[in-house]
């Protein structure tokens, strides 16, 4: 604060109307290209994907659940994980109370994830979510869509200092090695796994692929993050410190 700005009202009026300004820009934008992803090509998926749910096996139109679109958060919970990652349950929190929202637009939402259902199971009754959670285990569909690897792949990249080609070139920030401990396993591990956001259209008994976001990406369902930016002191990190404060919400002191 002692070397921030201090002025009057008509000063931060007149700032505040320039802001406005360059607001309103951001906001149209966002709705371009929010016209451009849903004008993406849609990719038909031939393969018949199987799941383990809370109501027995399913296939992928089986999840849509009597809608037409469906809206998939890749969760990281790998098979060697012991729990969920801290930073993936901080995204699970922010969409866990929207599901009936989306219901209402057409849209089934849900987490899938490598680990076995019962891991799945228990993780979820401990941080006390209602969004339907099913696991790929059986599948290569988180691995075709590119958010999964073999352990084997993610240990060569480990052995070279360098994240999967797919996320981030270098060497491993802070946020990898800390959630690695944080799910019991270590750091390739923990790199089996990577975020994602995806999107399906059914379609007189065909299901598409519609999109795919990871990362950075996947800001939009951090709900905390696009509310810190409205904070005085914003998301107050860096990039050696990028995430590291981020727990799962039974972590926090003082809660």
């Amino acid at each position: 604060m002692a070397d921030h700005k201090v002025g009057t009202r008509e000063e931060w009026l007149a700032a505040r109307e320039e802001l406005l300004k360059r607001e309103k820009e951001h906001t149209r934008l966002g709705d371009e290209i929010a016209q451009l992803r849903r004008g993406l090509p849609r990719v038909r998926v031939e393969k018949d994907y199987r799941f383990e749910t809370d109501h027995g096996e399913k296939s992928l139109a089986e999840l849509f659940d009597g809608r037409s679109q469906l809206l998939v958060y890749h969760f990281m919970f790998g098979p060697s994980y012991q729990a969920g990652c801290p930073v993936n349950s901080s995204i699970a929190d922010s969409i866990d109370g929207i599901v009936p929202h989306l219901h209402a637009r057409d849209a089934t939402l849900l987490l899938v994830s490598q680990a076995p259902l019962e891991k799945l199971r228990g993780y979820k009754r401990r941080m006390g979510w209602s969004i339907p959670w099913v696991s790929s285990s059986s599948s290569d569909f988180n691995f075709d869509l590119g958010f999964s690897q073999t352990e084997e792949q993610s240990r060569e990249a480990v052995a070279q200092i360098a994240l999967p080609s797919r996320t981030l070139d270098g060497p491993f920030p802070p946020i990898v090695e800390q959630n690695a401990r944080a799910t019991g396993t270590d750091i390739a591990g923990y790199l089996t796994e990577s975020p994602g956001f995806s999107t399906f259209v059914l379609d007189g008994g065909d299901v598409y692929h519609a999109y795919s976001t990871t990362w950075r990406g996947l800001e939009f369902v951090m709900t905390y993050y696009p509310i810190l930016d409205h904070a005085p002191k914003g998301r107050d990190e860096g990039a050696e410190d990028w995430q590291l404060w981020i727990r799962r919400h039974d972590e926090y002191e003082g809660e």
